[in-house]
């Protein structure tokens, strides 16, 4: 059978076609050139914005000028106040305020020729970021000067990234102070910091000399790859190497460990093991499942995954080399120091009834399986009984004077109540919002949790909070601002079909 042709293209297809593509290329430059002004429009309203904040941070220093203070902290408040009544009308968390404050205030006085490109719409926000970022190393007022034209005129040109690459080697090229000096100043700053991710996971980092990080890099993937040379793990066409057969990274092959062994694993489906989850026990348990009759243990996490595993274990139970505590003020020393977190689970999750609803330090989720298993080695329990509709706390039992009040007041609050803040019960103070020594009890409705940033604040500066009835804080302002900051609800997990737990 002779194969059917398709019957020819209309004649006038091709122009259709045509016009098409062109009105949709005319379209495209309307677009780009609307992309472009209203870039060139933000840049401008940023320049804008960053006069204004400037100026609020030149009236708080100059009011820090006037308070004649020696104390850092009561020296910086009205900056904090500032800080505050913008976060409260701008809905930002006033740590974030007092930052782009000062950022401002910086470029206005370092790196005018900066906003005024940004105020031109010559360069973007971003450009004036990485200027700031890589310049303000620069202390000597004239090469700082020569180094922002230099850069300016890149930054007029070239993308965010690589005018913060260029600045950052040229600032290196020009900078009067010895890298010794300020490598020490750098290494002041070093400290560990935790980030919340989804699912239950947070990242963990660490500002260090790049020696010392580089190093422990080094050895992760050393032990890792030692851990996996010592293990035959089981052959699922090629998913995991196993040792011999030619495929298997060995202790001396630390550079088969990819970069990044916080994320990288190459088996997202996989169990991860007890010393990810935060525990110490790795082997015998899923993820890492007995071995065979020979005494060899199949082991199929990715390296990536067992150099997070070996770090955790490593933290959680070694001891550090230098320990200069005494039985008296640490008993057993720094190594019989344990890691200690607040686990808040619902009854139905403990009992295996919802899959949701754990969590640690009131900041971040965590699976079911880890929060019972913490459960069952902890040393007490607080019952929460919690409005069955808005979640709100109503009662905590297991009463004892004072130590009553602290447990409800944990519950209830979960963290600082300020506007925006979200510190942790850990690191807050109970606070009077009427003050002890203008009469106010120390009673549930007058009490409530304040970190130690805007406990201070409240106290030395015009800040005053009112509370009702329900918990919930009216913040009064020196401004005259008013904020309603409502008690954290909690939300509840129930068995899909069953009635409500009331």
């Amino acid at each position: 059978m002779a194969a059917s042709s398709s019957p020819p293209p209309p004649a006038d297809a091709d122009a259709f076609t045509d016009d098409r593509f062109a009105d949709e290329q005319a379209e495209l430059r309307a677009l780009v050139a609307g992309i472009r002004d209203d870039t060139i429009a933000i840049a401008r309203l940023s320049a804008s914005l960053i006069r204004r904040r400037a100026a609020v941070m030149r009236i708080a220093l100059a009011r820090m000028e006037r308070s004649g203070s020696r104390l850092s902290r009561e020296r910086e408040l009205p900056v904090r106040s500032v800080a505050l009544e913008i976060g409260v009308a701008t809905r930002t968390h006033d740590l974030t305020v007092q930052k782009e404050l000062s950022d401002a205030h910086t470029l206005t006085e370092k790196f005018a020729a900066t906003v005024g490109a940004l105020e031109d719409g010559r360069i973007t926000p971003r450009h004036a970021a990485a200027i700031l970022e890589t310049g303000i190393v620069l202390d000597d007022p004239a090469a700082r000067a020569g180094w922002e034209t230099v850069v300016l005129a890149r930054a007029e040109r070239d993308s965010p990234g690589r005018v913060r690459a260029y600045g950052r080697e040229l600032a290196e090229s020009v900078q009067p102070e010895g890298m010794t000096a300020r490598h020490l100043r750098a290494a002041a700053q070093r400290g560990v910091s935790v980030r919340d991710l989804a699912d239950g996971m947070a990242k963990l980092s660490v500002i260090l000399p790049a020696t010392v990080a580089y190093g422990i890099r080094d050895r992760l993937r050393r032990q890792a790859a030692a851990i996996r040379a010592a293990v035959t793990a089981p052959d699922t066409s090629g998913d995991s190497a196993t040792a011999g057969d030619g495929g298997s990274p060995s202790a001396e092959d630390p550079g088969s460990m990819p970069d990044g062994i916080d994320g990288s694993a190459t088996a997202g489906n996989r169990e991860p093991s007890l010393a990810s989850m935060g525990g110490s026990e790795a082997a015998g348990t899923e993820g890492t499942p007995a071995g065979n009759d020979e005494g060899s243990v199949a082991d199929e996490r990715s390296l990536a995954q067992i150099g997070a595993d070996v770090l955790a274990d490593l933290l959680l139970t070694a001891a550090p080399s230098h320990d200069p505590t005494t039985e008296d003020s640490c008993p057993g020393g720094l190594g019989a120091v344990r890691a200690q977190v607040q686990i808040t689970v619902p009854v139905l999750t403990l009992l295996g009834r919802t899959d949701g609803g754990a969590i640690v330090d009131n900041t971040c989720p965590i699976d079911p399986a880890t929060a019972r298993r913490l459960a069952a080695g902890a040393p007490g329990w607080d019952r929460v009984l919690c409005d069955p509709v808005t979640g709100t706390v109503l009662e905590v039992d297991r009463y004892t004077p004072t130590s009553a009040q602290r447990r409800f007041l944990a519950a209830r609050d979960r963290h600082c109540r300020a506007p925006g803040c979200r510190a942790p019960i850990a690191r807050c103070q109970l606070d009077h919002n009427r003050e002890a020594q203008d009469g106010g009890p120390t009673h549930l409705r007058n009490l409530c949790h304040l970190c130690v940033r805007h406990h201070v604040l409240k106290t030395e500066e015009p800040w005053t909070i009112q509370q009702n009835a329900d918990g919930s804080l009216l913040f009064h302002s020196p401004l005259g601002q008013q904020t309603r900051e409502s008690p954290p609800p909690r939300v509840m997990f129930r068995p899909t079909g069953d009635p409500p737990p009331f």
